[in-house]
C-alpha cells in the first residue's frame, strides 16, 4: 500500500465516521423537542427514554471520530484540538452534561430536580449540532493558526510545533458568518432526524402528529441554510495544493473538485435526493414512519462527500487565515507510513463492529415504544 493510498484510505474513514456522527446526533436534535412537543410527562418521558436508548452511540462515535483523526492526522488533532480548544471544549462539556442528565435526571432525590436536568438534554441537543457544524465550517474556510515545520524535525523535548494566531483559541470561528450558517443547517438537520426517528420508534397517537408537523417546522430553516452553504461552497474560491507543496487560493476550487471527482458528485446527489425523499415521503404518507432511514442514509453519504470534496484532488483541508503555507493537507498532516499501515489492518474489523451495532439497534427496537410498554419498564430514563 502506498504512502498516498493510506492517507486518502484514512481520510475516507474519518469522513465516513463524521457523516454517521451528523446522522446520529438526532439524539440532539430529538432532546430539543422535550419541552416543545412534550405537553405532559409521559410525553417527555416517552421521548426522553426513545433517545436514552441511542445516545450511547452518539458519544461513542464522537469519541472515535476524534480517535481516528488523533491517530491518522495527528498534526490537524494537535492545532485545532489543542489550539481551538474553547470551541472543542464546549461541545465536549455539553456532551457530558448529556450523560449526567440522562443518569441522574430520574434519580429520586437529585439535587437539581429533574426539569433542569433536562434542559441540560436540551443545551447539548442546541449547542452540540451547532457548535460542531461551526468547526467542521473551518475546514472550508480557514482558522488563524500557524505552524513551525522546522520544529516538527527538532529533538527538543516539548516543541511548538503549532499555534493559534489570536487569542480566541477557535471562538473566531463564528466571526465568518457562513460557518455558522452551516452550524445552523446542522442543528435543523438533527431536529428533522429526530423528528423522524421519534416518529419511527414511538408509537403514540397523540406524538405523531405533532411529529410529523415538526418535521415540516425544520425541514424549511434546514433546507434554506443548506442550500445558501452549498451555492456559497460551489462558487467560493478554495485552497488547492501544488505539486511541491506550496499551498495556493484557487477560484471554484470545490466545485472543480467535484467535477473532477463524478463519483464524490453523485455521492452528493444521492444523498440530498435520499434527505429530501425520507422528508417528504413523511409529510405526504399519513402511514409512513420510515423516513429517518432514507434521511439518515443520505446524511451520511452527504456529509461523506463534502468532506472528501475537502479532503482529496490535492486540496489543503484546513486552511490557515494567518499564513498560508501552514495550511494542514493530508501529505502534510498526516501519520507515519508505518503507523497508518498498522491501523488499516486494524480497520478490517470496522465492518464486524458496525454489523454489531446494526444487531444490537434492531434488538432494542424490535418493537415501537408505547406509553404501556414505558410504564412496564424497570429501567427508565
Amino acid at each position: 500500500m502506498t504512502y498516498e493510498f493510506l492517507q486518502q484510505y484514512w481520510w475516507f474513514i474519518v469522513s465516513l465516521l463524521g457523516g454517521i456522527l451528523v446522522f446520529l446526533m438526532f439524539v440532539q436534535g430529538a432532546n430539543t423537542l422535550i419541552f416543545r412537543l412534550g405537553k405532559d410527562e409521559e410525553e417527555r418521558s416517552l421521548i426522553i427514554n426513545s433517545t436514552g436508548r441511542k445516545w450511547e452511540f452518539t458519544f461513542t462515535t464522537l469519541v472515535t471520530f476524534g480517535g481516528a483523526f488523533f491517530a491518522s492526522f495527528p498534526l490537524f488533532y494537535s492545532t485545532s484540538f489543542g489550539g481551538a480548544y474553547w470551541v472543542w471544549m464546549l461541545i465536549l462539556v455539553s456532551f457530558v452534561l448529556q450523560a449526567v442528565a440522562y443518569e441522574f435526571q430520574s434519580k429520586p432525590g437529585n439535587l437539581l430536580g429533574r426539569n433542569a436536568y433536562r434542559r441540560f438534554l436540551v443545551f447539548n441537543g442546541v449547542f452540540g449540532p451547532l457548535l460542531l457544524g461551526t468547526a467542521v465550517g473551518t475546514f472550508f474556510h480557514g482558522a488563524a493558526f500557524t505552524v513551525s515545520k522546522d520544529a516538527m524535525g527538532a529533538f527538543d523535548a516539548n516543541p511548538v510545533i503549532s499555534q493559534w494566531a489570536n487569542a480566541w483559541h477557535g471562538l473566531d470561528a463564528v466571526a465568518n458568518p457562513w460557518n455558522v450558517i452551516l452550524g445552523i443547517a446542522i442543528l435543523f438537520l438533527a431536529r428533522v432526524l429526530g423528528a423522524l426517528y421519534l416518529l419511527n420508534n414511538i408509537d403514540d397517537a397523540v406524538l405523531r402528529p405533532k411529529l410529523r408537523r415538526q418535521v415540516l417546522i425544520d425541514a424549511l430553516p434546514f433546507l434554506l441554510c443548506f442550500v445558501a452553504f452549498l451555492v456559497h461552497l460551489l462558487i467560493a474560491d478554495g485552497f488547492a495544493v501544488s505539486e511541491t507543496g506550496e499551498i495556493y487560493v484557487e477560484p471554484y476550487k470545490y466545485l472543480n473538485n467535484l467535477l473532477e471527482m463524478p463519483v464524490v458528485l453523485c455521492l452528493l446527489l444521492l444523498g440530498v435526493v435520499l434527505v429530501l425523499c425520507g422528508i417528504g415521503m413523511t409529510l405526504c404518507k399519513a402511514n409512513f414512519h420510515r423516513g429517518i432511514w432514507f434521511s439518515g442514509l443520505g446524511t451520511v453519504l452527504t456529509v461523506l462527500a463534502l468532506l472528501l470534496t475537502v479532503g482529496y484532488n490535492h486540496t489543503a483541508y484546513y486552511p490557515s487565515t494567518a499564513d498560508l503555507q501552514s495550511s494542514l493537507t493530508l501529505a502534510n498532516s498526516c501519520s507515519s507510513h508505518f503507523t497508518l499501515t498498522a491501523m488499516s489492518w486494524v480497520s478490517l474489523i470496522i465492518p464486524f463492529v458496525l454489523a454489531y451495532i446494526i444487531y444490537a439497534w434492531r434488538m432494542i427496537d424490535k418493537k415501537s415504544l408505547t406509553k404501556q410498554e414505558l410504564s412496564q419498564e424497570e429501567h427508565k430514563y
